[in-house]
């Protein structure tokens, strides 16, 4: 097992049979301080780059996810750090939305602030049967600032970003499943398992075809149609010069669908 580790521990990366944990490890609620958010960006770096790396898992560990900023390190920010500071919180967490690799958040207690935002960069959310996620920066005087206005309305709409990001309130797992904020809802206990196992199934896939697969949702999604069909002409194109296009066709053929082994 490889591992990256940052003094005191704040975020870890941890490589084993072709998936990356990002681990947030700042007890007792994972406060998302600049940091804990530096290091996630240099660590979301490393597992984009890293061959070895071929699907990735977000993680607080199994009591909490992130709670959310530190609200002690921003009370003491003015207008002039803060314009220092925001366009850094905000790499930080798009650094992770762009890893270009199938990203899992596992979701355990709660996801609120900047912790539902984080987990709103990943491609799936699973979220345990307790945990509770929400956007209460307008409690504060305040709104999302690391990406919650965009990805949340993005992913559940415009009229229910509006209602949590104006009331601040939490949802509990079975509103957030069934608000579209998370996929699946499992007991606290399975939650990282059921996230691991997902990722590992992926890092056996075809890297190629998955990275050209995720381009195409996400930059289509900042695209109107025409210019996200064109995009996903041009990957599905490229991936014609890939091996394992040639791996999968001719499994198909030999073989039958779904017996693919990728390199």
């Amino acid at each position: 097992m490889c591992a990256g580790y940052a003094p005191a521990m704040t975020v870890t990366l941890e490589v084993d049979a072709g998936v990356g944990t990002l681990r947030l490890d700042r007890p007792p609620m994972n406060a998302l301080d600049s940091t804990i958010q530096d290091r996630m960006k240099e660590l979301a770096e490393e597992a984009a780059a890293r061959k070895d790396v071929r699907a990735v898992v977000v993680w607080g560990g199994p009591k909490v996810f992130a709670a959310g900023a530190d609200i002690k390190e921003m009370r003491g920010m003015s207008y002039q750090d803060m314009v220092d500071r925001s366009r850094g919180l905000q790499d930080a967490f798009t650094a992770v939305a762009r890893i270009p690799k199938p990203v899992v958040a596992a979701v355990n207690g709660y996801a609120l602030g900047g912790g539902c935002e984080l987990a709103l960069c990943a491609d799936v959310r699973f979220a345990a049967d307790d945990a509770k996620l929400g956007q209460p920066e307008i409690l504060l005087g305040l709104i999302p600032g690391a990406g919650g206005t965009q990805r949340l309305a993005r992913l559940v709409g415009p009229s229910r970003t509006k209602d949590l990001v104006f009331t601040g309130r939490m949802v509990g797992a079975e509103e957030a499943l069934a608000l579209g904020l998370v996929d699946r809802v499992l007991p606290a206990d399975e939650v990282y398992p059921q996230a691991r196992a997902w990722a590992e199934r992926l890092a056996r896939g075809p890297a190629y075809a998955l990275r050209a697969a995720k381009e195409a949702v996400d930059g289509g999604l900042d695209a109107d149609l025409t210019t996200g069909l064109a995009l996903e002409r041009a990957l599905f194109a490229g991936l014609f010069a890939t091996a394992d296009r040639e791996t999968g066709m001719r499994s198909f053929v030999e073989q039958g669908p779904g017996k693919a082994v990728f390199e």
